[in-house]
């Protein structure tokens, strides 16, 4: 029976060259690869009837006609969506896998107990996939938002104030308190905007919308190099459109 067969070398997949150059993943009853005895295959949820497996490669293939390794991200620009989609789900299970192989309790090794658990061998206790959840907002004032240049963008690129939601506090709360510490304004009017599935390596992005109450923006230097207030003819370079940050900036655009 043919597979998908989603084979990650690092943070690199493998992708077939389809003759009309396009891309997919390797559909077929063998892995398109080499594996080992010790390779460990994982089951995934099938997209609709068609099975799904993911399993990593020491290392990448090259020099090959069929198929190019690419990075998980540029992968978005290549593949169909749900392909894309479905090869972040299996990168963010394979890092489950590599992230669990003893027991946080007792130090004995996990096994594989379903698809998307394991227990420990020893004390029985039990482990799933964990997400990361955090929230990204788009500030309104006016006919202006407020864009921000965070430490760690590679580029030059302003995107959204966003931040990971704490033990103990709302979506809302948190996107309150994220806006605060990074930029010391006030906001108010929260609306839930989309979510969207963020595999580097494990993460829930969650969007909102927000409207400025009052504060100067004080950037919270640890975090953000620049931010400020745009309107639409005065835009900076933007996210890539993969991210949810990239959707509620064309989305305030669009309007």
């Amino acid at each position: 029976m043919k597979k998908y067969y989603f084979v990650f070398c690092k943070g690199d997949i493998l992708l077939e060259r389809l003759s009309d150059g396009t891309y997919t993943i390797p559909y077929q009853e063998n892995p398109p690869t080499e594996t080992k005895p010790w390779t460990n295959i994982m089951n995934i949820t099938p997209i609709e009837d068609k099975m799904v497996k993911t399993y990593r490669i020491d290392s990448p293939v090259v020099g090959n006609e069929k198929y190019e390794m690419c990075g998980l991200r540029p992968s978005f620009y290549k593949l169909p969506r749900e392909l894309y989609l479905k090869a972040g789900k299996c990168h963010e299970i394979l890092y489950w896998d590599q992230n669990t192989k003893f027991c946080g309790v007792c130090g004995a090794p996990m096994k594989l107990n379903t698809d998307i658990s394991k227990r420990c061998t020893n004390c029985g206790k039990e482990v799933w996939p964990q997400l990361a959840t955090a929230i990204i907002v788009l500030v309104h004032k006016g006919d202006e938002v407020l864009l921000v240049h965070a430490k760690n963008f590679k580029g030059n690129f302003f995107g959204l104030v966003a931040g990971f939601v704490e033990t103990g506090e709302t979506l809302e709360e948190a996107v309150h308190r994220e806006v605060m510490e990074e930029t010391g304004l006030t906001i108010e009017n929260i609306r839930y905007f989309g979510s969207q599935p963020w595999p580097y390596p494990c993460g829930l992005m969650v969007g909102f919308e927000a409207d400025y109450v009052s504060g100067d923006i004080k950037l919270q230097r640890e975090e953000l190099a620049a931010g400020d207030w745009f309107r639409k003819d005065n835009m900076p370079d933007i996210p890539e459109k993969l991210s949810i940050a990239r959707r509620l900036i064309d989305s305030w655009l669009a309007k």
